[in-house]
């Protein structure tokens, strides 16, 4: 299934039903009072979180979405029914947003939370609701109101506790392979993967969490370069970030570069990314044979100050270490952020999405 992430939609309620002006017409009642009923309320259209869906690919093609109007009121006071509401489900984690002020409105977390995008107009009142002690025969009644019509953003952003960050082909995809049941597309060529993958983590009895494994990070990719920071929304859900370094691509002249890359375009993105906790990994250890260098590497990335893995990701050497410490960091802080998106996870997991 095609990853769409984010949509622009038109949203309608429903217009409230006009009241009705009549009078009661009875056999030996020629002048009965006014006994027109109200129209009815007009549909909302409401944004429902749901875990059967992933991404927002049903938005992608259908722009406009309206809910029913409510019928007119009519004589002997019989009300108009309301317009049915249109209840549109979207993926746990979307984010709704005013397309002109960028404000952000809601933000759906939690399996089943609603929330009214566009609210039905009211039903106008029939003239039996006008009669007073000086206003015996109101030959008048209220229209319907109009139902609200707005655009919105819909964003959606993954909910997961631990995210994965690195250059192409640094072996995130191989690495949550390794820890998890997700099995995305893994090549040994920069950009195999395009759009972000889940995967339940769990070591031992300890709770389960979500690792996102987000596409990889080039120098300008705050500027659109390669993939460009589209995906970056997927980790700020996060409460650490794993990043991924190809240790066997490296230069002992300057093995920082490739990591002061990507740190950068986290931080032209966002500021608050970078407040997260870290993890440094380097990965593919065992496609570096000279033990020297590899120490000399991993002496540099040391004095970084975050906890540092050696790891091959494609054998699992050092990888049972690597969910040890991610689950005494979670579990020790707290519950697992993501106990929705586990499900979400799974589920995307045993479908191939």
């Amino acid at each position: 299934m095609k990853f769409v992430d984010e949509v622009k939609i038109r949203l309608k309620a429903g217009n409230g039903g006009h009241g009705c002006v009549s009078f009661r017409r009875e056999k030996y009642v020629p002048k009965g009072g006014p006994d027109g009923g109200d129209g009815g309320k007009g549909g909302d259209v409401v944004l429902e979180a749901t875990d059967r869906k992933h991404t927002l690919l049903d938005f992608r093609y259908r722009h406009l979405f309206q809910a029913g109007s409510g019928k007119h009121g009519s004589g002997q006071n019989r009300h108009g029914k309301s317009g049915e509401d249109l209840v549109l489900e979207v993926p746990l984690g979307t984010v709704v947003k005013d397309v002109d002020s960028g404000e952000s409105l809601a933000d759906l977390t939690e399996l089943g939370e609603r929330w009214v995008a566009a609210r039905g107009g009211l039903g106008g009142r029939g003239n039996a609701r006008f009669v007073s002690s000086t206003r015996q025969v109101p030959r008048f009644a209220q229209e319907g109101g109009e139902g609200e019509e707005r655009e919105l953003i819909l964003e959606l952003k993954l909910i997961a506790d631990v995210g994965l960050v690195g250059l192409p082909n640094a072996g995130k995809s191989t690495l949550i392979m390794a820890i998890s049941a997700a099995r995305p597309k893994v090549a040994d060529y920069p950009f195999t993967t395009l759009v972000p993958n889940l995967g339940v983590v769990q070591y031992g009895e300890a709770p389960p969490f979500v690792v996102a494994d987000i596409p990889g990070l080039i120098e300008g990719a705050h500027l659109g370069a390669g993939l460009g920071t589209r995906f970056l929304r997927h980790i700020e859900r996060t409460r650490i970030l794993v990043h991924l370094v190809d240790v066997s691509q490296l230069s002992e002249e300057d093995p920082l570069k490739p990591y002061r890359e990507v740190e950068n375009q986290l931080n032209s993105y966002s500021q608050e990314i970078l407040k997260k906790a870290k993890i440094i990994v380097l990965n593919k250890v065992d496609m570096v044979p000279e033990a020297e260098k590899l120490q000399r590497i991993t002496e540099v990335y040391a004095g970084l100050g975050y906890p540092l893995f050696l790891i091959s990701a494609l054998r699992k050497d050092g990888v049972k270490d690597l969910v040890r410490l991610l689950t005494h960091m979670l579990f020790e802080a707290g519950e697992s952020a993501s106990g929705k998106g586990i499900e979400v996870a799974w589920r995307q997991g045993r479908r191939g999405e």
